[in-house]
């Protein structure tokens, strides 16, 4: 099970040497992946959650892949729809390139209806959207002159070189929680990402939802790749209303053999409180990630401790 990091490409304390400053801890410290979110429109909805300023994700991971050499890098999410996929489909696959194969896309469908409508993209049928610009995109990353029709995109005889590096493409992640998403992982995806997941609803839900909806798309299951949010205390939390990535080291330990018993490929491990009123500074998560390191994943084999 490999461990990656989301990290916050926004907020007050975000600047070129602290975004450096996230991804060379993370590969320093052995992590296997990073990843950075995504908004073209930072409107009031969405900068209530991920204020400004917010490094754009794509220019961002570029940078970044220059100034790393090992660790993954990712989108955890895009918003499929703000973004044509013959634009996405060559800026991934130049991504992909320029790192050597280490680029994973996280995609979705977004929440924030404001920066829909800045972009004067429909809302409503952001869902459809996805699921078709998703066709697209395998199609540009599976043929180098590529054709396509549908409803919301058709194009034809489009150049689509250079192909991304990593054969036969990047993993494509679907995230999301709601059974739509789980029903595009389904269909569409490599791995499904969901955010912030009880163990339990994976276990009893969401899981079985998920090998039904392969198993009638007739596609090999997409790995479990979840994001947890940490936060570790002094004393335990009481079991029954304590949510996965909360509580002492020991508590989080159980938490991710938890989810290694579940069969994830990856856990993404996400400092971000939700409230950014109590976010601390890149060094308190930085030393979260050291303790992590330390004493709960053992990062050169892959296993909790």
């Amino acid at each position: 099970m490999k461990i990656g990091i989301n990290l916050p490409n926004f907020g007050p304390g975000m600047d070129p040497p602290t975004l450096l400053g996230w991804a060379r801890t993370i590969e320093d410290l052995g992590y296997d992946l990073l990843l950075v979110s995504d908004h073209v429109a930072l409107t009031p909805d969405a900068a209530g959650r991920s204020p400004a300023p917010f490094y754009e994700a794509f220019t961002s991971l570029a940078w970044l892949a220059a100034q790393t050499s090992r660790i993954e890098i990712g989108t955890g999410v895009v918003i499929m729809p703000h973004r044509h996929p013959l634009l996405l489909a060559r800026m991934g696959a130049t991504l992909d390139q320029l790192s050597g194969g280490r680029f994973v896309l996280g995609v979705g469908v977004g929440w924030a209806r404001q920066g829909y409508e800045a972009l004067n993209v429909p809302f409503t049928t952001r869902g459809r959207v996805t699921d078709e610009y998703l066709a697209a995109l395998h199609q540009l990353w599976s043929e180098g002159r590529a054709t396509f029709r549908g409803e919301t995109v058709s194009f034809t005889s489009v150049h689509s070189a250079p192909m991304p590096r990593r054969e036969p493409a990047p993993p494509v992640w679907i995230g999301g929680n709601s059974l739509p998403a789980v029903r595009r992982a389904a269909r569409f995806g490599d791995a499904w990402h969901p955010l912030w997941p009880n163990a339990d609803w994976l276990r009893h839900a969401a899981l079985p939802a998920l090998r039904r909806l392969s198993a009638e798309e007739e596609r090999p299951l997409p790995l479990l790749c979840p994001r947890i949010q940490i936060s570790l205390t002094r004393t335990p939390l009481p079991d029954a209303d304590r949510r996965t990535g909360h509580g002492t080291v020991e508590q989080v330990r159980a938490d991710l053999r938890e989810l290694e018993a579940l069969g994830a490929a990856y856990v993404v491990l996400d400092t971000d409180p939700g409230d950014q009123r109590l976010r601390g500074t890149a060094q308190q998560d930085w030393r979260t990630l050291e303790i992590l390191a330390e004493q709960v994943v053992d990062l050169t084999t892959h296993t909790v401790r």
